[in-house]
């Protein structure tokens, strides 16, 4: 047999071909052409199984060869092979699925999901970096002729007898000068171990198995120990901590889907820039899987393995796929599950797991209603003294005490337990419970409980006097007459100056501070939001100073004779009150230093 011909383009199915490899980076060429190879050999096996192929099967493997100084690479495997024929039905006519004819010819007796696929448009790849290819191949078909195919990227070929011992098939490619990189076998097993080191079969570079660890994710959760699973984890991130928990996903209908999901420490959010690995049929595909899988468990670590997420087409055509958003409506569902069992089973455990899962858990509530709806009764809320409690066990706790005139209960909250102690110790006398809700996502978490808590209203302690953080029915009286709280006023704006602060006298607990800011709950979370200190200066002008007309400080003021005492009094309480608030500063602190130290002088 001596033929040369011309290969057949499908015209109706070149841009599949096109889109399929636009890819950034040429490596992808060795995870083709070795997947193709572990096609071969899983059909091998599975024709044994059913009786069709009687040859031994127990040294089965596809081997990488890099030979530097030929400028060659070859994969080579001993799985089914081809025929003359074969070779010009599946490598001749571009885009002819070897799969698809070889599934429908047994389709009654195999899953399709068992092979890999599309030997035909995966081979194809080669010529990403060969200047010219080499197809020697031998059918597993009893008396089958070998066949030798040469192609140097045209669309011209040659097809030819030639002699082979055993069944298989060698892919040779000579590489173009631009593609010599890939003659270096450290960047060879570098590509071997990133996209193949977890398919079934041995791989093997210099006769060593570049894939001894099996995958963890297609066995039986049954057959598993703990120390597996952190075992495999130590393989994917071999420097991160040992995670909290996981999940093992395995679900074969309406699509097919495994994997193993992993709660990291909260540390281990920011420190692995690939989280979750994206498998297909175990040949690693991406760590994008920002159209796959919900948006708040990219935090996750992990793998998925799925058949049924189409791989080589556009981003917008992945976010309308329908198997694509069932699969991460299933990944979401399961990770809510997950979450509910942990707390019924083990509350204790679960809230010490909190710190490090609440910010995936708060942001997934955030992004997804159908999470939010899942994990609502499980979220946990700690308060000051370091207890935890669900939404609606904290609001049970609190209701009667924080129910305002409104009938809303008021979550008090301190995002600086230590800046913020002045204000923690007044709401504590009045008996009053105090959230902490400082993470990086809590002033949205807050705008969010707001507009989907029924009947709950978040305050920050430091936002207003504490009779009107929790508005009741009753009011505090004023100890002054409305001519001593003008006289007040006055001595402060003149003490301090009113050109950029608004001041007024308020009715307030003696128990409170002589002077106060009060801003709007919603400055207080855009400053925590921003974090800024241009934020901050932009908070303080806009904070209204509230003088404590009921503080006994206000009495001693009025009753002062002396000017310069009273501006001394005033000014006091007013560097108090930039204290509280962490915003004593500059000329003002170096004045608040010298008169305290003057005043230890003076005892």
């Amino acid at each position: 047999m001596n033929e040369k011909g011309t290969i057949s383009v499908h015209t109706e199915h070149i841009f599949p071909i096109i889109k399929k490899f636009l890819y950034s980076d040429q490596d992808i060429f060795l995870r083709e052409l070795v997947a193709n190879g572990i096609d071969a050999v899983q059909k091998l096996k599975k024709l044994a199984s059913m009786g069709f192929y009687e040859g031994p099967i127990d040294h089965l493997s596809v081997e990488v060869i890099v030979e530097a100084e030929a400028k060659k690479i070859i994969i080579k495997d001993n799985g089914i092979g081809m025929t003359a024929d074969e070779v010009k039905q599946y490598i001749n006519q571009i885009a002819f699925s070897g799969v698809t004819a070889f599934v429908e010819k047994y389709k009654e007796q195999m899953e399709q999901h068992a092979l890999i696929g599309c030997f035909g448009l995966g081979f194809y790849s080669a010529f990403m970096v060969a200047k010219r290819v080499e197809i020697i191949t031998k059918s597993y078909q009893q008396a089958a002729e070998a066949a030798h195919w040469i192609c140097d990227g045209t669309t011209d070929f040659e097809l030819s007898s030639c002699e082979k011992a055993t069944i298989g098939t060698e892919v040779i490619l000579h590489l173009s000068q631009e593609a010599e990189e890939f003659l270096k076998k450290e960047r060879i097993q570098a590509i071997l171990e990133k996209h193949c080191r977890f398919l079934p079969i041995p791989i093997l570079l210099d006769g060593n198995s570049i894939n001894p660890t099996p995958p963890l994710w297609i066995k039986n959760p049954s057959e598993l120990k703990e120390e597996d699973y952190l075992s495999f984890y130590k393989t994917l991130y071999p420097f991160a901590a040992d995670p909290l928990f996981w999940i093992h996903l395995n679900m074969d209908y309406p699509f097919t889907l495994t994997g193993i999901l992993y709660f990291p420490k909260a540390a281990s959010y920011f420190e692995q820039k690939e989280t979750i690995q994206l498998y297909a049929r175990q040949v690693f595909i991406t760590s994008d899987v920002k159209e796959v899988i919900p948006g708040f468990l990219h935090l996750l670590h992990g793998v998925i393995d799925s058949p049924d997420i189409p791989l080589n087409v556009s981003r917008s055509a992945l976010q309308a796929d329908r198997n694509v958003k069932k699969i991460s409506s299933y990944i979401a569902k399961k990770v809510a599950e997950k979450l509910g069992a942990l707390c019924q089973q083990d509350r204790k455990a679960y809230e010490a797991k909190w710190k490090d899962i609440s910010l995936f858990v708060k942001y997934g509530m955030l992004t997804d209603e159908k999470f939010d709806k899942a994990v609502r009764e499980i979220v946990l809320l700690q308060n000051v003294a370091g207890t935890y409690y669900t939404i609606a066990e904290y609001k049970e706790k609190v209701s009667c005490d924080q129910t305002d005139k409104h009938n809303d209960v008021i979550f008090l909250y301190t995002t600086n337990p230590q800046k913020q102690a002045v204000y923690l110790q007044s709401v504590a006398q009045k008996g009053y419970d105090v959230l902490l809700l400082n993470s990086e996502i809590d002033t949205n978490f807050i705008n969010f409980g707001e507009y989907r808590f029924d009947k709950i209203k978040f305050k920050r302690v430091d936002t207003a006097s504490i009779h009107e953080l929790i508005e009741k029915e009753e009011t505090v009286a004023y100890l002054l007459e409305e001519s001593e709280r003008k006289d007040l006023q006055s001595i402060y704006e003149d003490s301090i100056g009113k050109e950029q602060t608004t001041w007024s006298v308020l009715a307030m607990l003696p128990e409170e501070l002589p002077v106060t800011f009060v801003t709007s709950e919603l400055m207080k979370r855009m400053e925590q939001f921003s974090k800024k200190e241009e934020t901050r200066k932009e908070a303080l002008h806009s904070m209204q100073l509230a003088i404590n007309g009921n503080h006994p400080l206000a009495k001693k003021i009025l009753h002062t004779t002396d000017s310069a005492k009273r501006k001394e009094l005033a000014t006091a309480a007013y560097q108090l009150a930039l204290l509280s608030q962490g915003l004593l500063e500059g000329s003002l602190l170096t004045e608040f230093i010298k008169h305290a130290i003057d005043r230890l002088l003076a005892q």
